[in-house]
């Protein structure tokens, strides 16, 4: 499913954004147009593609969002929304009254949560997410960063219960962005995270809330007995890959990632379809897996990454370590 960016604008700045200063660095008025809107429609439908999903910074401050939404709504497209949830209540009722007759089938959304405590999150942050899940709730998913390992994942099942979430957490992991500064976890830290993230096994377990992974998570830092829990929690094999995601920005340039949002960037306009964009971007990833088998020297001999049960961990973390090094690798490395 690609990723299509309305806008690289944010309402906050959170600490581990790994997009945070490559948002930065765009224009104020830097939002998708019509035309490119209806250039990537027809892109993605000849492709065979009929899920997409809308992504920022925040998706919702494109004065068109809504208007967007309904057009790929008929252009008969899945669409799944990334949102802070922090909209004004002006936007916020806009989109209720014209979105919220929309089955979920066909729309739904996956709501970046951040614990106000440890991101000191303003209050009136906090009430404006509330407001949002009071309206979507039934059909949105929680999604969570983790970018520090004494993370807190209570909060979480508290808006799940009492907004009517869906019983799955989207899992992502902070990773960093070669050559730009932001939180994130270390590989020395993983197992630790993994440790934090199954003290809140019970309770996920007893409330029925089941964990997704997204991409980066080492299968190593895990023993037998936590991948067999996660294994039963996570609705079947829990994924520890690691390959393109395929983001479009706002001017058609496309890149593999957003911690690779630097590496490779292209423009849309080169590709003859979505599989040609994939294609291109594996080969890339390929490559660093050639020069670097995983984030761990063990990853080399690793068994669970020779059968494919585990990519070894995110490429972002060796394309740092490359630039850290002597240019001794193939020159594809450092573009």
């Amino acid at each position: 499913m690609p990723n299509i960016l309305l806008t690289q604008r944010c309402v906050r700045s959170c600490p581990y954004c790994f997009a945070k200063k490559y948002m930065a660095e765009q224009a104020n008025d830097d939002f998708l147009s019509w035309e490119n809107l209806i250039y990537l429609t027809d892109f993605m439908e000849a492709s065979g593609q009929r899920h997409v999903s809308l992504l920022g910074g925040e998706p919702t401050l494109h004065p068109d969002f809504t208007a967007y939404v309904i057009y790929l709504l008929e252009r008969n497209f899945h669409v799944n929304v990334f949102t802070s949830g922090i909209m004004t209540n002006q936007q916020l009722e806009e989109a209720a009254h014209i979105l919220g007759g929309v089955h979920e089938e066909r729309l739904s959304f996956v709501c970046n949560l951040n614990d106000p405590r440890q991101t000191n999150t303003p209050m009136a942050e906090t009430e404006s997410v509330k407001r949002f899940l009071g309206h979507f709730g039934n059909r949105t998913s929680a999604s969570f960063n983790i970018y520090r390992s004494d993370f807190n994942m209570d909060f979480l099942f508290q808006y799940i219960n009492e907004f009517g979430l869906k019983r799955h957490i989207r899992l992502g992991i902070a990773n960093p962005i070669p050559g730009n500064a932001n939180r994130f976890i270390t590989p020395d830290k993983f197992d630790v995270v993994m440790q934090q993230l199954l003290v809140f096994a019970p309770v996920a377990e007893r409330l029925r809330i089941k964990f997704g992974f997204d991409c980066g998570f080492p299968m190593c830092k895990l023993d037998d007995s936590q991948l067999g829990w996660l294994f039963r929690n996570t609705g079947g094999a829990p994924s520890f890959g690691c390959g393109p995601a395929i983001d479009i920005g706002p001017d058609m340039t496309v890149w593999s990632c957003f911690p690779l949002a630097n590496y490779h960037k292209r423009s849309i306009f080169e590709f003859n379809s979505l599989d040609d964009v994939i294609k291109f971007y594996e080969h890339k990833t390929r490559t660093i897996r050639i020069e670097s088998g995983g984030i761990y020297e063990e990853c080399d001999t690793c068994l669970y990454r020779e059968d494919g049960k585990c990519a070894g961990g995110c490429l972002s973390h060796m394309l740092s370590a490359f630039n850290n090094e002597a240019r001794v690798r193939l020159p594809d490395i450092y573009q």
